[in-house]
């Protein structure tokens, strides 16, 4: 037993309470607590400097090396001044070269020192990217430079826009806003604006009086101009169906001398366009602004003779063969 505690490592702690509970065999070759190896790390010292402060000498011999290093480069210098040092050639730090330029290439001079471009310069370089520029006429004859913008509030009868087109009241309702405060009280007109020649639009204007309303309805409908394609009968060239909302608008070319057969917002919308023979057949919703909405749709769905023969590249007599 002495013998087998002896030969245990001396640098392994030895507790006799811990120890003395334990069997005999595992009393006799305890592992230690802690382990008595660990790594030491060795860092290179450069032989110059030591623990005597000869590193602070080595320094200060340095220092004195650079700058003599430095008086003797001011020197050459000093002599060189009217030399041109060579400059570096451009390499980037991924080590690419660069391509040579072309034969005949001759280097732009700086946006700086070009001379002053004239407007009209100027202008036709805008057109070559983006196309024409606007001639200032507009579809209602007015030029958009000189037309001065006026709330239809502030504007009278006769600062209203001067063109071909004539106006049409087709309803004027009374609508109440519920506010915290109350009620509010206002009038929404219906106007339906045209020229009588293939041109019509359905406008909607909302204000507290009757008149205000009807002006911001016919200014509503000249923004909202549509093309509704005409033969030389003044009809339609086929047939079409439209829907919105809840109304159905069903619209059939007549034959000359028919007349314009419709009835409520439709017969409106169609005698604004300048169609005297056609046929209109309300479905479903009596609303007069989805009707006259659904009209206008219908005609935006119909197609010229013309267009169709050249879509189809055949002339206009072989289309009904």
């Amino acid at each position: 037993m002495a013998m087998a505690m002896a030969t245990t490592s001396p640098a392994a702690p030895v507790v006799p309470a811990l120890f003395s509970s334990l069997p005999q065999r595992i009393r006799i070759c305890p592992k230690p607590l802690l382990s008595t190896t660990c790594r030491r790390l060795v860092l290179p010292v450069p032989k110059s400097s030591s623990w005597d402060g000869s590193a602070s000498e080595q320094e200060d011999v340095e220092g004195e090396a650079e700058d003599s290093a430095e008086a003797d480069s001011g020197d050459e210098v000093e002599g060189d001044e009217d030399d041109e040092k060579p400059q570096p050639e451009a390499v980037s730090s991924s080590g690419f070269q660069f391509a040579a330029p072309p034969e005949g290439y001759i280097e732009p001079a700086p946006f700086d020192e070009l001379p002053p471009e004239s407007p009209e310069a100027v202008a036709a370089a805008y057109e070559a990217l983006y196309g024409p520029a606007f001639s200032g006429e507009s579809l209602m004859g007015n030029n958009v430079f000189e037309v001065k913008v006026v709330d239809p509030v502030d504007m009278d009868r006769d600062q209203r826009p001067n063109d071909d087109f004539s106006e049409r009241v087709v309803q004027v309702s009374r609508v109440t806003k519920v506010v915290k405060g109350g009620r509010q009280l206002s009038y929404r007109a219906l106007v339906i604006v045209g020229d009588m020649k293939g041109h019509v639009g359905v406008g909607v204007g909302k204000a507290k009086e009757v008149s205000e309303a009807i002006t911001k309805a016919a200014m509503n409908g000249r923004r909202n101009l549509v093309t509704v394609p005409l033969t030389k009968y003044c009809t339609f060239p086929h047939r079409a169906e439209a829907n919105y909302g809840a109304a159905t608008v069903l619209l059939r070319p007549a034959c000359p001398g028919s007349g314009v057969t419709a009835g409520g917002a439709v017969r409106v919308v169609l005698e604004m366009a300048g169609v005297e023979n056609a046929l209109g057949k309300q479905l479903r919703s009596k609303n007069l602004l989805n009707n006259a909405r659904a009209t206008v749709k219908a005609t935006q769905m119909m197609r010229q003779f013309s267009d169709v023969a050249a879509e189809r590249g055949l002339p206009m007599e072989e289309l009904w063969k």
